[in-house]
């Protein structure tokens, strides 16, 4: 049985990595060393994630390697200030904010590490959507 997720991001630059997630999606660091950093979702302790140095001598050297084929998911209420927020940082965004047939309205990013970040929020789905998968409409 699990009793806690943890999501690790490996860093050149741990700094950085914790700005952007304090900055973009207001995650709060609950241990803050040299060369790792754990941080949380203000009033949900149950979500984490951890910064650490890609370069420590505790991550194999194989994987040492900038991420690929991978992204880190964050749901949120709303993403369209999500979204403005990461324009007034600067950052590249991938993909534009589009309400997918699915049902999440979603937009992507990039992190300090090269991370692709992906920032969703519930929306509607698509009729065809909906009637396909769960019958509905």
């Amino acid at each position: 049985m699990v009793n806690r997720w943890v999501v690790a991001v490996y860093s050149d630059d741990l700094e950085a990595s914790k700005q952007f997630y304090m900055e973009l999606l207001n995650l709060v660091p609950t241990f803050d060393s040299d060369w790792v950093v754990q941080m949380t979702s203000e009033g949900n302790c149950g979500l984490n994630l951890t910064l650490q140095l890609r370069r420590h001598d505790t991550i194999p050297m194989a994987f040492q390697k900038k991420p690929q084929g991978v992204s880190i998911a964050f749901v949120v209420p709303d993403i369209d200030p999500v979204f403005e927020k990461a324009k007034h940082m600067g950052l590249k965004i991938v993909r534009p904010p589009k309400d997918e047939d699915y049902g999440q309205r979603r937009f992507l990013t990039i992190d300090p590490n090269g991370m692709l970040v992906d920032v969703s929020a519930k929306c509607e789905p698509s009729a065809a959507f909906a009637r396909k998968y769960f019958g509905l409409y």
